[in-house]
Parts: structure tokens; sequence; C-alpha cells
């Protein structure tokens, strides 16, 4: 049975998640995570995309992106395929790396935006890795707090749902985000 075709909405954000296959690590050490952002940045290069935030855990991720100009499903189809390929290679073993197809879920309004962005941010704490969601280097919520560029992320998308200036808008987010952490 073949499977049922992806639905695309080129003005809409989607919340993203891959994961290992058999829940497997997908990210072993440093290099990685950082050759996994640097693919993703190639990627962009080739067919653009506006990333809001994202989330390396260990045996999956998260990212809210969105594509105007391709498919989301082309954008994560040649990020799981390179990311395979190389995680195979450096492993020295064959086979499928990730579990299945990507899940995406399309994000539909400001305050799904703003949901998303806090449920990717919380993600590593909520699975007890880290105290504190800055704490954990391999989200894009350190670029939340501070005003650090960051050549692959649009904060602005998410941070442009609260009113002020920069560090306002950065303030209110990280209310927002430890508002839900305190209420857990």
């Amino acid at each position: 049975m073949p499977r049922k075709k992806r639905i695309w909405v080129p003005d809409s954000f989607y919340h993203v998640i891959s994961r290992g296959n058999r829940r497997e690590f997908l990210f072993k050490d440093e290099y990685d995570y950082t050759i996994f952002l640097q693919m993703l940045a190639s990627i962009n290069e080739k067919i653009p995309f506006e990333l809001a935030s994202y989330c390396l855990m260990t045996n999956h991720f998260h990212l809210q992106i969105r594509s105007q100009n391709q498919p989301i499903s082309k954008v994560m189809s040649l990020l799981n395929k390179r990311y395979a390929d190389y995680y195979n290679t450096k492993n020295g073993i064959t086979g499928h790396v990730f579990e299945k197809r990507f899940f995406a879920k399309i994000i539909y309004s400001q305050e799904d935006m703003l949901e998303v962005s806090r449920y990717i941010h919380l993600n590593p704490m909520e699975a007890g890795m880290v105290p504190r969601p800055e704490s954990y280097a391999w989200s894009s919520y350190q670029f939340y707090l501070n005003s650090k560029d960051n050549y692959l992320l649009e904060v602005g998308t998410v941070l442009d749902c609260f009113s002020g200036s920069v560090k306002e808008k950065q303030w209110q987010y990280r209310e927002f985000v430890e508002e839900k952490r305190d209420t857990d």
C-alpha cells in the first residue's frame, strides 16, 4: 500500500520530529551534533527554509520549520539521507538510521508557534538531561535569551509574538517558557 502523500502549505510552519531507529542514539558525541547543524545549514543554501527553533536530543530531533519554495518533505528527505549516510559511514554500519518517516504537524496560529517553541526548548529538561533549558547546548533556546547571532535561526518569528524592544521580547519569552516549566 503506498504511503499517503504529505500536504504542504508553503506559508506555514511545521513541527517536525525525526527519531533514531529503535530509539537508538542519532548523536553519540559533540561532533555528530555539529555535523548535523552544518548539514542543515548546507541544505538551507540549496533549499531555503526558515528555522524558528530546534532541539537535537540524543535519539531524536525537533525542528520548527517553514519552507516556501519546496515542500518540507524535500528538505527532510535530503537532511535525513545525508545524516544517515554520515552516521552509517562513521559507525561502520549499514541499514536504517531513522525509525520511519519524519513526523510533521502544521502550526496554524501564533499561539501554536509559541507552544511548539516552548515544547521544543523544554524537551531536554523534561527528559531529565539538564536542570534548566538554557543549560542544554544543542537547542536554540540560548539564542532566544541573548542576541547571539545564528546563521540558521530566525528567532524573530517567535519573539515577534511579544511586544517591546528585543530585550523585552526576550524577557517575555523566557517568562513564557519558565511559566510552563514551573507548573510541571
